[in-house]
């Protein structure tokens, strides 16, 4: 069964295209503090914390306190609902190009 909450919570994180960036960089490092996020981005260090608040809220990033510092990692298992909601209708459309490939073939041998 297909967790709604979770899938809406994800899509709408992934939504903005800054939050993606950021968390494109998270994904691509194996830790990193909002100064180099900040550093790396085109906006204020408030702005990405803001990202980073929707991103965890999503479980899409975890964070790990360090002193003054926190590090942020992406959480692989934050991506699970879209996956599955993927999968769901991954087999839906597998099914119907099937089908359509059957049709065209019947109709130009």
């Amino acid at each position: 069964m297909i967790q709604t909450a979770s899938i809406d919570a994800v899509m709408r994180a992934l939504a903005d295209p800054t939050r993606r960036a950021v968390f494109e960089q998270i994904v691509n490092s194996d830790e990193i503090t909002v100064v180099e996020l900040t550093r790396a981005s085109h906006v204020t260090q408030g702005a990405v914390s803001q990202h980073l608040k929707a991103l965890k809220q999503a479980g899409l990033v975890t964070e790990r306190p360090e002193g003054r510092k926190v590090y942020y990692r992406a959480e692989p298992e934050g991506l699970a609902p879209l996956v599955d909601w993927m999968s769901h209708y991954g087999v839906f459309w597998r099914d119907r190009f099937t089908n359509l490939r059957t049709l065209l073939k019947e109709i130009d041998p």
